[in-house]
C-alpha cells in the first residue's frame, strides 16, 4: 500500500475517532441528565431512564467502534495495515475505503458472519 493511502486511511480513521468522541461529548452533556420534571411523572421517568439506557447501548458500541479504530490506527504504524488477521492477505481497497477499521477480509468477514449465525441458531 502507498503512504498517499496509508495518509488517507489515517485521516478517514482520525475523522471517524472524532466524530466518536463528538456523539459522545454530546451524549453525556444532554442526554445523560433526567429533568427534575420527570421525576414526578412514572411515565416521563421510564420514558427518560429508558433513552438513557438505550444511549449507554450505543456508546457501548461506539466504544467498541474506537477500540477498532485504535488498533487500525497502531496498524498503520507497524504497517500492518490493511492485512486480514485470518487469512493474513491483502484487505481490498474498496472494503478498507468502506470501513477503514476493518481487520478482516471480506471472505474472512463473511465466513466469521456465517459461524456466528450457526451458533445463533443453536
Amino acid at each position: 500500500m502507498s503512504q498517499k493511502q496509508l495518509d488517507n486511511f489515517k485521516s478517514l480513521l482520525n475523522d471517524k475517532r472524532r466524530r466518536l468522541l463528538e456523539q459522545a461529548h454530546e451524549t453525556l452533556s444532554n442526554e445523560m441528565i433526567l429533568s427534575p420534571d420527570d421525576r414526578f411523572d412514572e411515565v416521563d421517568q421510564a420514558s427518560s431512564e429508558y433513552m438513557q439506557a438505550f444511549s449507554f447501548r450505543l456508546r457501548g458500541r461506539e466504544r467498541h467502534l474506537m477500540n477498532k479504530i485504535e488498533i487500525a490506527m497502531r496498524k498503520i504504524e507497524d504497517s500492518s495495515y490493511g492485512i486480514c488477521e485470518e487469512c493474513e492477505e491483502p484487505i481490498s481497497t474498496k472494503r478498507l475505503e468502506a470501513r477503514p477499521e476493518a481487520p478482516l477480509c471480506i471472505q474472512c468477514k463473511e465466513a466469521q458472519e456465517k459461524e456466528e449465525a450457526v451458533y445463533a441458531d443453536g
